[in-house]
């Protein structure tokens, strides 16, 4: 009988063991979903102070040019993603996706310009395949996985002061700046985004140095430990995505309402518009409206409806609409919060629909994301 692969570990397995993490399969990994604090109290934590979060496994990418230039780089990634990189300045970055030939999602990620090269961060579950797209399609260009490094993501209100107190240059940065950065002696690099709607930074540090880092960072007072379980409840308050539930190769970017991150230049009438996978099905999405759309979905009462519960028009239950994406309770928004795909003419914010959880029709409303006020530094 054929054994499961052995879960691989990230640089912090070890103090997650220390400090008491419940650990759990996540995309290969053996990943802490909660800390003894417990996820209802690391949610709100985060939200009020500082959580620092292990994302090793997700993938550190380096795309560089064999002529040196970035914009030869830049124009490479352009035809495998409908975003604007050539545009994208030194020291900044950008969110994208990955298209497939039917229109719909690879993978989403983060795209930096790091002046000769391009610093792109996968998820952990799509890491290989993307790697293996990126080297089979970016002609010219040399593609590197970095797993010599760790990630570590520090989110939360108090997420400045507890890295300035360790590096100075965090409190000049604003959202989606990266920097190179010495801290502890080891160059880190540095970018304020992350994955909870709060102000927060992401250091990707060498492999060997991540613990000391990470310890260094929460003897903080404002900065506990947090898992997978608050991760996320706090994005899903945020109303970001999750590749594999709320997006994946069945929805188009559009469908995802992810509109937002295709920039004027690759849009019909820009100067560099189409030219990736998927374009005519994105185009005919932008110009005349997808079918669905991804939206809130806000249950009244106390109960979460979770990923997979159908979703029906009022009044109409032998019919289904659509679906739940992601379902959790919100500690912040002290209720339950969803995200669902539902026709285009259900997506008006106020409109109700019906999800069937345990043979039961419970209401919910059709709501604008995020259902947080997002603290980014711009």
């Amino acid at each position: 009988m054929d054994q499961a692969p052995a879960l691989k570990q990230t640089p912090l397995h070890a103090l997650h063991l220390s400090l008491g993490a419940r650990m759990v399969p996540f995309a290969g990994y053996d990943m802490p979903v909660q800390f003894p604090l417990g996820v209802m109290k690391e949610h709100l934590h985060t939200r009020a102070a500082a959580g620092l979060f292990d994302v090793s496994h997700m993938g550190q990418v380096v795309v560089r040019a064999e002529s040196g230039s970035y914009a030869d780089a830049a124009l490479a990634l352009e035809k495998l993603v409908p975003v604007d990189i050539l545009g994208l300045k030194t020291g900044r970055q950008r969110y994208g996706f990955f298209t497939a030939e039917n229109g719909g999602i690879l993978d989403d990620l983060m795209i930096t310009n790091r002046g000769d090269h391009l610093l792109v961060v996968v998820n952990a579950a799509c890491k290989d395949q993307d790697v293996a797209h990126m080297r089979t399609n970016l002609a010219g260009c040399g593609v590197t996985l970095l797993d010599d490094r760790a990630l570590l993501a520090l989110q939360g209100p108090q997420a400045e002061t507890v890295l300035a107190s360790l590096w100075a240059g965090a409190s000049g940065m604003k959202f989606m700046d990266v920097h190179d950065a010495a801290i502890l002696g080891v160059d880190c690099i540095v970018s304020r985004s992350g994955y909870s709607g709060e102000d927060g930074f992401e250091i990707s540090v060498p492999a060997v140095k991540a613990e000391e880092l990470a310890k260094a960072l929460l003897a903080h007072p404002d900065c506990e430990a947090i898992g997978l379980g608050a991760r996320d409840s706090l994005r899903l308050e945020a109303g970001l995505c999750l590749y594999g539930n709320d997006i994946d190769t069945t929805t188009s970017p559009i469908e995802a309402a992810l509109d937002w991150a295709i920039q004027k230049v690759r849009r019909p009438g820009g100067e560099r518009a189409g030219g990736y996978p998927g374009a005519t099905r994105i185009e005919d999405d932008l110009a005349q409206g997808p079918i669905r759309r991804r939206v809130g979905l806000k249950p009244e009462g106390k109960a979460p409806v979770r990923a997979h519960a159908v979703l029906y028009a009022e009044g109409s239950p032998e019919s289904p609409i659509g679906e739940v994406t992601s379902g959790t309770f919100g500690p912040t928004v002290e209720g339950p919060v969803a995200m669902g795909y539902v026709p285009a003419p259900f997506a008006e914010p106020g409109t109700r629909v019906f999800a069937e959880v345990r043979g039961k029709y419970l209401p919910l409303t059709v709501t604008t994301l995020p259902f947080i006020t997002t603290t980014y530094k711009r």
